[in-house]
């Protein structure tokens, strides 16, 4: 397998959490590895904090498949890494709870959440209830001094645990569907970006504790900064035009915060360079380039207004002998992002027409293999007839009666015409499955009739709201994906017990979703595979300039999700 191909691999395995994990981890490192070679205590001693954290790491990934015993292994892990770090005179510094680091934070509150939303209610008190046990522990236990004060870390770590307790809830099993929402499906197709930065989130976390409460407004610019960012993935121009605003709003939130709170030199959250960088690569890709560069012009009047405005007040780290410097770093950084920009548009402009140029000799395929169906079908008998009407028109005077019995044959090989007429544009309609034969083009009835009838063994819902008046290639296309996926849970979804399928009219798009709760085999199905239905779906939605997503789902089973215009773009 090529080393990308596995780097993708291990990045979907990961999955949110364990890239919020990740990162918290990597935050970690920032301050064990310079605090391991310090000058104050043995050098090499708070390594001794790393083993806790890589292992309670680990149960936090391992909940995802059984967190009944990962709670309990978590809980175990920190109780050992307690009396390790006592044990040596380790110094563990101060995150979120005293003297418990970050990604053990991060770690434990997703144990909490997967405990609470899998595991049976006595199984998840006690486990929880064992985990909070060996924080207090820990934040009571590790170090003989305390900065903080317990009744601040009981208060904080309270907030945390019910805020957790509540989302394991909501998302808890055996709970009713819920309907889609817009930002639901943003997190679920954005989480890899999400997961990306949290990085410089955290790092902003690491000064908001180092200082005091007055930094606390620079770091929600900082997380509407990464929110809009996310947002821009769906619309980059508003996304742009929304961050000039918070980059602005930052000049203010940094008057008010302590002159150490900005990492390094710079004169900006390190959190709001990231984004604008993601932005303005979103926007050299996407957007038309009058608007795109309006948008960035207004963002770089932002980061320069915000930049004079901490640089002169003397509220960052820059003076104003560093200008110089910080403007050809803002340049540098922001021809990158337009160069990566320009660089995806290219691609994309590339992959449209291999798309466009496959999709004509699929067609040029449809019509060749049309031509050939016609003839054997259709010619084959039109042929027959014609000679048996040629022979009744001979023997017609000489002998009625036979002639009677060629008609009869001429009206059997007409029904039989027929018929195979009838089956080949059936086929051409439908897309060349038998399920969809009886397509009406009604998309409403369509969809319900073939969730009835083409799950293949697996009970299926339909939660269908489509108007009447929907563009035919979009409700045959619609028709084909929902087909298609059904016939994979048929074939892949092992031990399925139950598919939903949704479509929707929502914001100018038909949203398409086709979930269920199997699992993956590696065995070959039965039947087999041509291994040509991702890649047919996923033409048919960029052909229609649409958005397709196809994968394992967080809480098991595979979910295929496709976004349709409905209306025409330009």
């Amino acid at each position: 397998m090529p080393f990308s191909d596995r780097v993708t691999s291990a990045w979907r395995w990961l999955g949110l959490e364990g890239v919020l994990l990740l990162a918290a981890f990597l935050c970690d490192l920032a301050v064990v590895l310079p605090a391991s070679v310090d000058s104050l205590g043995p050098r090499g001693r708070d390594l001794l904090l790393l083993p806790g954290m890589v292992a309670l790491g680990a149960c936090a990934l391992w909940a995802r498949t059984r967190p009944a015993v990962a709670v309990f292994a978590g809980a175990a892990t920190l109780f050992a890494s307690t009396f390790l770090i006592r044990a040596t005179d380790a110094a563990a510094y101060t995150t979120l709870l005293s003297h418990v680091s970050l990604s053990e934070t991060v770690a434990g509150l997703e144990l909490v959440f997967f405990c609470v939303r899998w595991v049976r209610w006595a199984e998840s008190i006690v486990g929880t209830g064992t985990l909070v046990l060996a924080t207090l522990l820990a934040t009571a236990y590790r170090n003989g001094s305390d900065s903080r004060g317990l009744s601040e870390t009981m208060l904080l770590g309270m907030v945390l645990l019910v805020a957790v307790v509540l989302a394991g809830l909501h998302f808890r099993r055996g709970q009713a569907p819920r309907k889609e929402s817009a930002v639901r499906d943003l997190v679920r197709e954005q989480w890899p970006l999400i997961g990306a930065l949290s990085l410089p989130v955290f790092l902003e976390l690491y000064q908001l504790l180092d200082s005091n409460i007055r930094a606390l407004p620079a770091l929600t610019c900082s997380l509407a900064a990464a929110a809009t960012a996310v947002y821009a993935t769906r619309r980059p121009l508003r996304a742009g035009l929304l961050l000039a605003g918070i980059i602005s709003a930052t000049s203010a939130a940094l008057w008010i915060a302590p002159r150490q709170y900005l990492l390094g030199f710079g004169a900006l959250p390190f959190t709001e360079i990231v984004a604008g960088i993601i932005v303005v690569v979103l926007l050299v890709r996407s957007v038309e380039p009058k608007r795109a560069w309006g948008a960035i012009a207004l963002m770089s009047a932002a980061v320069a207004f915000t930049t004079l405005t901490t640089v002169v007040s003397g509220r960052g780290r820059a003076h104003m002998s560093d200008l110089r410097d910080l403007v050809i770093a803002a340049v540098l950084v922001l021809g990158i992002a337009v160069a990566a920009g320009l660089y995806f548009r290219a691609r994309d402009s590339e992959r449209r027409k291999v798309v466009e140029a496959a999709v004509a000799d699929a067609q040029n395929s449809e019509r060749m293999a049309l031509a050939r169906e016609l003839h054997d079908l259709v010619a084959h008998h039109v042929t027959g007839i014609i000679v048996q009407a040629q022979a009744a028109k001979v023997i017609a005077d000489q002998n009625p009666k036979v002639a009677l019995e060629v008609i009869e044959r001429i009206e059997a090989a007409g029904t039989e015409a027929m018929t195979a007429m009838r089956r080949l544009v059936g086929s051409m309609r439908a897309g060349g499955e038998a399920v969809t034969d009886q397509a009406t083009m009604d998309l409403d009835a369509d969809l319900r009739r073939l969730v009835e009838s083409g799950h293949h063994g697996v009970p299926a819902e339909a939660d269908v709201r489509v108007p009447a008046d929907l563009p035919q290639e979009v409700a045959r296309s619609a028709l084909r994906l929902v087909q298609e996926s059904l016939t994979n849970i048929g074939k892949h979804a092992a031990g399925a017990t139950r598919a939903c399928v949704l479509a929707e009219v929502r914001d100018g798009e038909l949203h398409i979703r086709v979930a269920d709760d199997g699992r993956q085999v590696v065995a070959r199905p039965a039947g087999g595979s041509g291994g040509y239905g991702l890649v047919g779906m996923r033409e048919r939605v960029e052909l229609l300039h649409g958005r397709l997503a196809a994968g394992p789902a967080p809480d098991g089973g595979w979910v295929v999700e496709a976004w349709l215009p409905v209306e025409e773009q330009d």
